[in-house]
């Protein structure tokens, strides 16, 4: 490493291997390479003038690239598809004569930037998957443990924490739908010439346009392609990067939505994320237990969003056929993107393989406040014994508003049940039992299971291999 120089973190602190490698030059390039093999070899068998040994050479080097010999030609020609042109002809002296014939420079770089990101959301959604099971697998785990719930950060109606997990879980569910439509409808750029017209292509062919054709179909099948997108430019439509990138941004929400989560049921010693035996959560203050996984993943997901703006900019001013200026915003947008995404599944699957629940912590703040919620269930059995059903609701209201005020005045226990205890009107009422938790919680346990059997099980059947996928080591 050379510490001299900025060194990107996505590379050495956040993202894995395999995402980083996807992104490299040589695998970029090496797939330019690909590229120019597909189309000689396809244009051989159309009839024009390649031999089979050019096309043999050109594949025998499509991974021996010398990145020196690239600079040197890039420095004097200005120009980086070029440069691997010339390289790649050094090495390929027979073959040199046709790489490259008949094609404009986006036929290799926007066909790669396609292959690429297809790769791309592969890999993710193969974490995506692991991470959705792990999660549906502690939802299940606590489908029955009663916990206060939330609304406006206020005190609600008691839920259990693994009916909480299953609204992480289904965010990351419907992002899934996303990246697996993404996948399938992703098409190459194919083999469409200098302002998409295929113009040079079709006087290659001597005007024969089903051979123009046919040779957009061969490129794109050995490149693993159905179909290519029906007409462009000179590049496939910027809208497919904002939408590829809009379906990473889609699932950094649902990320930060989690983590945020999170961080706030530790601040309440309820739930904690892994903290490793060594791990020091702050220089100073040495007994601190900082959620700092699941802060990288909100920092890291907010990161992603915002590059969501930039890919829409960019498509929204592509002038005519193309304008460059899209280039240099992708060469950082699309793989910093993917990388960051990358990261935050990682640390998504870290935190919940090594979750930590506090069942009493999370019993003792409910018990603070369930007297309260308890209380419309109070009154109707008031009623059910003979009560007077205004006399009552008096009654609770004023016990409660008084129970409310030596809380937050003088910072003492709830105590609405012992005054409500005193009072004959609930004398034949079981006030005690009132305060289960779990009768408060409906459905949630059965939702839980529901969830699982109709949402999860089909994942789990439509990815078995991605389930036992180990969790990647976090860098730092």
């Amino acid at each position: 490493m050379n510490h001299d120089v900025y060194d990107n973190p996505l590379i050495a602190r956040y993202a894995s291997v395999e995402m980083s490698q996807l992104w490299s030059p040589q695998t970029k390039h090496s797939t330019w390479r690909r590229l120019w093999v597909a189309l000689a070899e396809s244009e051989r068998e159309l009839g024009l003038d390649i031999s089979a040994a050019q096309v043999e050479e050109l594949r025998a080097h499509v991974d021996d690239i010398d990145f020196h010999a690239v600079a040197k030609h890039e420095n004097r020609l200005r120009h980086d598809v070029m440069a691997h042109v010339h390289a790649y002809g050094d090495i390929c002296p027979t073959a040199r004569p046709i790489i490259h014939l008949g094609a404009t420079s986006c036929y290799v770089t926007d066909n790669t930037d396609l292959i690429l990101m297809r790769r791309g959301l592969e890999l993710l959604r193969s974490r995506l998957v692991a991470t959705i099971d792990r999660l549906a697998q502690f939802a299940a785990e606590y489908r029955a443990l009663p916990c206060l719930g939330f609304t406006h950060l206020q005190p609600a109606q008691p839920v259990t924490v693994g009916k909480r997990a299953t609204l992480w879980c289904y965010d990351l569910v419907l992002d899934l739908e996303e990246l697996e439509h993404r996948i399938a409808s992703l098409k190459l750029r194919g083999v469409k010439g200098t302002t998409g017209t295929q113009a040079t292509f079709l006087t290659l062919f001597d005007g024969n346009h089903a051979k123009v054709e046919e040779l957009d179909r061969r490129v794109c099948s050995q490149l693993g392609f159905e179909a290519a997108y029906a007409v462009t430019g000179q590049t496939y439509s910027r809208k497919v990067d904002a939408q590829v990138i809009d379906t990473l941004g889609g699932l950094a929400q649902s990320a930060h939505k989690a983590g945020s989560d999170l961080r706030l049921l530790q601040s309440r010693k309820e739930l904690e994320e892994p903290f490793e035996k060594h791990q020091i959560g702050s220089s100073a203050m040495a007994y601190k237990r900082n959620p700092m996984r699941s802060e990288r993943m909100c920092g890291l997901a907010r990161f992603v969003m915002s590059l969501t703006s930039s890919a829409a900019q960019t498509t929204a001013t592509q002038w005519m056929e193309r304008t460059l200026d899209d280039s240099a915003n992708r060469r950082l947008t699309i793989p910093q993107a993917f990388l960051a995404m990358d990261a935050i599944l990682i640390l998504y699957r870290n935190v919940v393989d090594g979750l930590v629940v506090y069942p009493k912590v999370i019993a003792k703040h409910l018990d603070e406040e369930l007297p309260f919620m308890a209380t419309e269930e109070i009154l109707m059995a008031g009623v059910r014994a003979g009560g007077d059903r205004q006399e009552l609701h008096e009654l609770i209201r004023i016990h409660s508003n008084e129970a409310g005020r030596q809380v937050k005045e003088q910072g003492q226990p709830n105590d609405l049940i012992e005054r409500l205890k005193s009072e004959p009107g609930f004398a034949k009422v079981d006030l005690t039992g009132a305060l289960d938790p779990i009768r408060f919680v409906g459905r949630a346990p059965e939702q839980v299971d529901r969830f699982i059997q109709d949402v999860i099980e089909p994942i789990r059947r439509r990815y078995p291999t991605d389930l036992g996928r180990d969790a990647d080591e976090l860098h730092v």
